[in-house]
């Protein structure tokens, strides 16, 4: 019988310094040394979610970092998700069913979220009954002291969970003596006790450049650091937000095929193109330019959580009309989900579900209209795809019936029902994220562009287990493991 741990917490001086990442890590180390680890994270505030076994919506994070824990994805993992609608509002997911929407200042200010903490703490305990140990993540700043009272997702929950706290710092940003020092400084006492070590993350270059810093930072805190993790490119996991699309624009690449994923305000599950970016037959880049639209071989349409608000600033923008000019042109266009919505004749929007009641034109590329619902769909998944012998999988997450008068559908879902719209080979529209990680689509949409794709049969599963396997070494091999253990041990 493998002895019973306490918690584990990874916080972070600032929003994206890797706490997603080394949970994640931490989550393969434990199950490979035998323990039976799940995580945990309050709450999160994401676009990119993903579909439980029973039917229920959590943060992808919380996903990933379930399979690198190797058990299934569940809410009481993730309890509170917030799905921005717009600058100032966000749909409420609590445990895994929307809850209305609600303005920053209602959330965050009204009755201090009394009864959103008793939710997640009861997550939390159920969680703790199940599994040993809990690897939980906070969320931004340990120090928003303006916020404290009204926490649910960092310090009071740690001390709620007992549990060995880690502070996580990104060295690359720089600041990180006064990000560190401050962020302990700013923490009560009982809070500061929780801290059991400081990990710098994204180190460049030669660690032990860093070692009188090392000295230094725990001279100043009191707080041991527990290893300097350096930054990695080899390592595929995937990201917590899409923060850094915009980034990824690539300039179209000759003996590649080029894919141009339209890049959307509210665009939301990014992470149905990680497969592109791991293709090297593929040349993948996120972009709102017409000309970069028209030029490339396949046009994806995305996902979006405001669907009309999307279209219509592709609209506004011109990239609407380099989609369709693309489509006239002979080139491949394909829409998931929200981006599916898009390329009917109508997505109407009769009970207010993203905002104002109304309707809009789409794209009218695909003869099927849309009405946005107030129920969400939440599923996971297995198809055939285009009738085809292969059982692939996906999911759903999506507000919306799509329907047409000629029916055509693209996929047979595992219980009959059909799913889509199959236009022709070059262009077709699905609810199912996850479709492009299926290598009997994947293969099948590259040979639709004209051009010469080799057809290869990629295990995107297996290549994800040996990321995390290859984190968990990472992680290990910088970090004092053992010292962590003395910490969680009871």
């Amino acid at each position: 019988m493998m002895k019973q741990l306490r918690p584990v917490m990874f916080t972070g001086t600032a929003s994206d310094v890797g706490k997603s990442v080394i949970t994640a890590g931490f989550c393969r180390i434990f199950k490979q040394d035998g323990f039976t680890p799940a995580p945990f994270k309050a709450q999160n505030m994401s676009l990119n979610s993903y579909a439980t076994p029973d039917g229920l919506e959590i943060g992808r994070a919380q996903a990933v970092q379930a399979e690198a824990a190797g058990v299934p994805c569940h809410t009481d993992m993730n309890p509170v998700l917030l799905k921005p609608t717009n600058d100032r509002s966000s749909q409420l997911v609590l445990h895994g069913k929307p809850a209305g929407n609600q303005s920053a200042w209602e959330y965050f200010m009204e009755n201090d979220k009394r009864q959103l903490f008793e939710e997640v703490k009861q997550s939390f305990d159920r969680l703790a009954a199940r599994y040993n140990p809990v690897v939980m993540e906070g969320a931004g700043s340990i120090s928003e002291i303006n916020l404290r009272k009204r926490d649910i997702t960092n310090m009071r929950m740690a001390l709620h969970a007992g549990a060995a706290v880690y502070l996580v710092a990104d060295i690359d940003r720089g600041g990180i003596f006064g990000s560190v020092y401050g962020t302990i400084a700013l923490l009560p006492p009982e809070e500061k006790a929780l801290i059991k070590g400081i990990i710098i993350n994204k180190f460049r270059g030669d660690s032990r450049l860093f070692d009188d810093g090392r000295r230094q930072l725990e001279s100043l805190t009191g707080v041991p650091v527990t290893g300097v993790l350096p930054y990695y490119h080899d390592i595929h996991i995937e990201e917590e937000d899409s923060v850094a699309l915009s980034l990824k624009h690539k300039r179209q690449t000759a003996g590649r095929i080029n894919i141009a994923v339209v890049l959307l305000r509210h665009m939301s599950n990014f992470t149905d193109f990680n497969v592109l970016e791991k293709d090297e037959r593929v040349n993948i880049f996120y972009t709102d330019n017409p000309a970069d639209i028209t030029g490339a071989d396949i046009v994806i349409i995305p996902g979006s959580k405001n669907t009309i608000a999307d279209l219509v600033a592709i609209k506004n923008n011109g990239t609407a009309r380099a989609i369709t000019e693309a489509h006239k042109r002979g080139k491949v266009v394909i829409g998931i989900c929200g981006g599916y919505q898009m390329m009917g004749t109508q997505v109407a929007d009769p009970y207010g579900v993203e905002g104002e009641a109304g309707s809009i034109p789409g794209l009218g590329i695909l003869p099927v209209s849309t009405i946005l619902t107030k129920e969400k769909v939440t599923r996971q998944r297995t198809f055939r795809y285009r009738g085809g012998e292969a059982i692939c999988s996906g999911y759903e997450i999506h507000m919306g019936d799509t329907v047409s008068e000629q029916p055509s559908p693209l996929n047979i879902l595992d219980n009959g029902e059909p799913d889509g719209y199959f236009l022709q080979e070059k262009c077709w529209g699905t609810y199912l994220h996850g479709i492009l990680d299926n290598s009997a689509v994947l293969n099948d949409l590259l040979q639709q562009c004209g051009k010469v794709a080799v057809i290869k049969d990629f295990d995107y599963h297996a290549f994800k287990e040996a990321q995390y396997d290859k984190l968990a070494a990472h992680i290990r091999q910088h970090l004092d493991i053992a010292a962590v253990y003395k910490a969680i041990s009871l």
